[in-house]
């Protein structure tokens, strides 16, 4: 495996990025947050607050991911 440039990153502080995301994807994203508040009874204000809980859970199920991360320890 290569060695990575960058060192561990120690700083927790929420990081601001801009994404891009295509037409489609942003209109299911949207979507989603509508259902998504419908279920739990309240809106979802802005549906890109989803972003970041469907990226950590899409990491914490990927098992070829939780498997690599092992091996590189």
């Amino acid at each position: 495996m290569p060695k990575l440039k960058l060192a561990a990153i120690t700083d927790d502080r929420p990081v601001k990025i801009t994404v891009e995301l295509p037409a489609p994807l942003h209109r299911d994203l949207v979507t989603y947050a509508e259902i998504l508040g419908r279920e739990a009874g309240q809106p979802i204000a802005d549906p890109v607050r989803l972003i970041a809980p469907m990226l950590e859970r899409f990491i914490a199920t990927d098992r070829g991911f939780a498997k690599a991360r092992r091996e590189r320890h």
